[in-house]
């Protein structure tokens, strides 16, 4: 047999197998036995290319609850909310309620301390405790002296930018909620000079408000003046309760009306 026909005669047995392979592979392919990886098992992937370990896709977690996501938070006020009025109503219904003694003798600065000490030994006065506690973006000289800062008057809801000055402080001023005289006159009068100076000086009865609030309101009581921002009622006659409660103080019957008509709408 010349070397020719060999040649032919291994190229047409080649071409048969190959031709055979193409056939089998097909029909297992057909028959479901075999499955390109595009049709692997759902929830499956393919190993990162040149690594043994697995891809694991998971679900992200569904978000927390938070109050502020509750769709009935901004209609009904929040769970601590109702508490704290809750609170104030009990607290007010213990008061004693009598008419104001007589404000003979009433002198801030020999009653209740001079204005601000530093009765929480912090080392800062009272005046830049509550600036710092209240404004925002403040700036200072030293670890006390607010300098300038940026206030939302709870009284008004207006912005104040406050520069400390001779001619600018009193833009901002710090409220007594209950007011140095008023307290005078229900029952403070009872108390020794150290408890009135912590009454003075009680961060409980003490807001950063807007100049002109401050000066409307003087030595109001609820039954005389209320916020104007009436969103913020419910808060201060709260503070109101809770200073009289604290330093076993008494209210007027106005002023218990006043306050309880407030309470039974927070």
């Amino acid at each position: 047999m010349t070397s020719r026909r060999r040649r032919t005669r291994t190229s047409l047995t080649s071409v048969l197998v190959v031709l055979a392979l193409a056939v089998g592979g097909y029909a297992l392919h057909t028959a479901g036995i075999l499955a390109p990886d595009a049709e692997a098992a759902p929830g499956t992937s393919s190993a990162t290319a040149g690594s043994g370990a697995p891809t694991i896709t998971t679900e992200p977690a569904a978000p927390e609850t938070t109050r502020a996501s509750s769709p009935t938070a901004s209609v009904t006020g929040t769970a601590t909310d109702h508490e704290d009025a809750a609170t104030a109503r009990t607290r007010l219904a213990a008061l004693p309620v009598k008419g104001k003694a007589a404000a003979t003798g009433y002198d801030r600065v020999a009653d209740f301390g001079t204005a601000w000490l530093d009765v929480d030994r912090n080392g800062c006065d009272t005046r830049n405790d509550v600036l710092a506690r209240d404004l925002t973006g403040i700036t200072r000289q030293g670890p006390c002296t607010v300098l300038t800062g940026t206030l939302v008057s709870p009284y008004t809801g207006a912005t104040i930018d406050f520069v400390r000055g001779n001619t600018t402080s009193t833009l901002v001023q710090i409220d007594h909620v209950v007011a140095l005289e008023n307290a005078w006159r229900t029952g403070a009068q009872q108390l020794t000079l150290t408890e009135r100076e912590a009454l003075a000086n009680d961060p409980e009865n003490l807001f950063a408000v807007d100049g002109h609030s401050n000066a409307q309101k003087r030595s109001g009581d609820a039954a005389t003046w209320l916020p104007a921002d009436k969103s913020f009622r419910c808060t201060y006659i709260e503070h109101q309760v809770a200073v009289k409660t604290q330093y076993r103080l008494w209210v007027a019957p106005a002023e218990h009306d006043a306050m309880d008509r407030i309470l039974s709408t927070c």
